[in-house]
C-alpha cells in the first residue's frame, strides 16, 4: 500500500534577497538642486532597488537594467557634463558610495567640447573622482587619445590616461566659432 499526504502549503524556494528587488520604479526621474540651482539631473527607464544582510553588514544597490542618463550643471546653472550607459549600479555600504556604469559608456564635458568613451567607469562620490583600468577613447577638438586606465575629477575636467597609445592631435582652425547649443539662449546684444 501506498500512501501520499500533503499539508495543503505549497513548497517554495526560500528568497535570495540579493536577487530580488524589494522595490522597481519605471520611467525614474532625480533632480538635484543647491540654493535653488539644479545641479543634476537623471533618468532612467527602470530602477530596481535590492536590500539584504551579508557577512552580517546591512547591504543595499540600486541597479538600473535599461541604462542610465545624467546631466551635471555648473553651479550658475549651464550644463556641463552628460553621462550615458547602458546599465549601471548604485552601491552603498558603511562608508562608501561608490557608481558603477557599464557598457557604451559615454561622458561628454561640454564646457571642454571633450567626449570619453569606455565600457566601464566607476564614480567614488566621496572621493569625488572616476576612473577605469578599461580601454579608454577621448575625443576633442585637438584630436583624439586613447589607452587603458584612466583618473578624473567626477566632472571629467581633469583626465589622465594611465596606458596611453596611438594618440593623434588635429590642427585646428582659428577662426571658427562655436556655439555650445546645449547652453544657447539667443544672440549676444549689441552694446
Amino acid at each position: 500500500m501506498l500512501y501520499s499526504g500533503c499539508s495543503g502549503k505549497p513548497e517554495t524556494a526560500p528568497l535570495d534577497f540579493e536577487l530580488t528587488p524589494m522595490r522597481v520604479v519605471y520611467n525614474m526621474e532625480i533632480q538635484q538642486t543647491e540654493r535653488g540651482v539644479t545641479t543634476m539631473r537623471m533618468t532612467a527607464p527602470t530602477l530596481q532597488h535590492f536590500e539584504f544582510r551579508k557577512d552580517s553588514i546591512d547591504q543595499s544597490f540600486d541597479y538600473y537594467p535599461d541604462g542610465i542618463h545624467v546631466d551635471a550643471y555648473t553651479s550658475d546653472g549651464a550644463l556641463e557634463t552628460t553621462v550615458d550607459a547602458d546599465e549601471a549600479r548604485h552601491i552603498t555600504t558603511p562608508g562608501q558610495e561608490e557608481w558603477k556604469a557599464f557598457g557604451n559608456v559615454k561622458i561628454v564635458n561640454i564646457a571642454k567640447r571633450e567626449r570619453m568613451e569606455s565600457d566601464t567607469i566607476y564614480w567614488v562620490q566621496d572621493e569625488k573622482r572616476i576612473y577605469t583600468d578599461c580601454y579608454v577613447r577621448i575625443s576633442s577638438p585637438q584630436g583624439v587619445m586613447q589607452g587603458y586606465g584612466m583618473e578624473s575629477d567626477e566632472r571629467a575636467n581633469r583626465t589622465i590616461l594611465l596606458k596611453p597609445f596611438d594618440s593623434f592631435s588635429r590642427m585646428q582652425d582659428s577662426t571658427e566659432v562655436v556655439i555650445d547649443s546645449a547652453n544657447f539662449i539667443g544672440p549676444l546684444k549689441e552694446k
